[in-house]
């Protein structure tokens, strides 16, 4: 799909996408419980039908109406496989479940996959008596998950992500003894809190000794509930930004006392010269007066905070520093060189080291070349951000991607008076 964005001044007063990140835990805690549960404004974007095609296979009855959905756990064999799409939370969480199911199960997921970090979840599952065994290497990606997920003490590495650690967190507590999980080198640790809180919303308790170590009461059960899911600081980072370039807006369904590491943007928009009102679940950010002011940003906790701060750097004057990059490599793309090489093509400079971006600011200065997106919905926004304060239209191809998380991207910029021409 070719999405032209114009420069437009935009305005106007959006709902706030809903949490991808909390849909998809939420319908695995769902999964496990015995009960119907009800999940309020969840995100209906490509992981989330993929989470709940998983679910369906894992023997739970989904129903959708309209962003509601009804989902009675029967958790058991229903199929025997199942796949994850393009999915690393999915895979990284779907597969210690699986494992409690006691018989093999097949899982698939597009070749994508093939470039992000897996093996930690073998290298956690073997503690514990069972196995992730990647199959074979062509255009889809297998898995073999085998064994029964005992408890007991592990040990693994989470520089690369957390949602392996998340994976375990939910199914631990389910095995028959009780666990213990140390973690070097954690990464996303808001992440992990995220699914802790969530757990304990459906009854299931961890406990956190520590940073890194976490004790966990094998033989729990979870309770089916109703629940809302908050709306998404990760895509809602994107409108702020775009505000912040070019016009204002106020987002509803924002929660100032949210556990979601991505609401940290608030803090940065503010040092660039954009500050931002907040209210108990709304905030509001007009474009300054004043030019917006280069910034430093640690992005080790909140990587998917780089691609809108990235076009929002691109209009500020100096340069601005993004520390904590190298889990950028191990996205849908490897998001610090696609960042670098395709705003590049709109004039603007960005330096890389192993763990720096350094993005200079200044005029972007479209030409008659398009962009492209790399099959990576944040690069597909953070591209189509920047465009709205360019110096003419931008024509992004490949933007189709943006349904991963975000399916109503561009309708929301024309709702905001963004001007917007989607050829399929």
């Amino acid at each position: 799909m070719r999405v032209i964005i114009y420069p437009t001044k935009l305005k106007g007063r959006l709902k706030a996408p809903a949490s991808k990140s909390l849909t998809l835990r939420a319908i695995a805690a769902a999964t496990l419980s015995k009960g119907t549960s009800i999940i309020n404004n969840a995100s209906l974007c490509g992981d989330a039908m993929v989470a709940i095609n998983i679910a369906k296979a894992l023997g739970t009855t989904v129903a959708i109406n309209g962003d509601t959905l009804t989902i009675t756990g029967n958790f058991s064999a229903a199929e025997t496989s199942f796949s994850v799409g393009e999915s690393g939370l999915c895979m990284r969480m779907f597969a210690p479940i699986a494992t409690l199911l006691g018989t093999p199960v097949h899982i698939t997921g597009e070749s994508s996959l093939l470039q992000r970090p897996m093996q930690m979840i073998d290298e956690a599952l073997a503690q514990s008596g069972a196995s992730c065994k990647l199959m074979r290497n062509t255009d889809t990606v297998a898995w073999r998950v085998e064994g029964s997920l005992k408890g007991g003490k592990l040990l693994i590495d989470g520089h690369e992500t957390s949602q392996a650690l998340t994976g375990l967190l939910m199914a631990l507590p389910l095995a028959s003894a009780d666990s213990e999980i140390y973690v070097q080198n954690l990464a996303g640790k808001g992440y992990v809190e995220l699914t802790i809180q969530l757990l304990r919303q459906f009854g299931v308790v961890i406990q956190k000794q520590h940073e890194g170590y976490y004790k966990i009461r094998g033989g729990q059960s979870y309770k089916a509930k109703e629940y809302f899911v908050e709306g998404d600081w990760s895509g809602a980072a994107f409108l702020l930004a775009a505000a912040a370039l070019s016009g204002e807006i106020t987002i509803r369904n924002l929660f100032g006392n949210t556990k979601q590491p991505d609401s940290s943007v608030l803090k940065i928009l503010t040092l660039a010269n954009a500050p931002v009102s907040v209210s108990e679940q709304e905030v509001f950010l007009r474009k300054p007066q004043g030019l917006l002011r280069a910034f430093n940003f640690d992005a080790s906790d909140s990587p998917d905070l780089a691609p809108p701060l990235a076009a929002l750097a691109a209009h500020c004057k100096g340069t601005s520093t993004i520390y904590g990059i190298q889990r950028l490599k191990i996205k849908e793309s490897n998001r610090a060189e696609v960042l670098q090489q395709e705003f590049a093509r709109i004039g603007v400079r960005i330096d890389l080291t192993e763990n720096t971006m350094k993005i200079h600011g200044g005029t972007l200065t479209v030409g008659e070349e398009p962009v492209y997106a790399h099959n990576d919905h944040r690069i597909a926004m953070a591209l189509a951000v920047a465009a709205c304060s360019a110096n003419k239209p931008l024509t992004i191809e490949g933007a189709e991607c943006v349904s991963k998380s975000y399916p109503a991207f561009f309708t929301d910029l024309q709702k905001l008076g963004v001007k917007v021409i989607i050829d399929d």
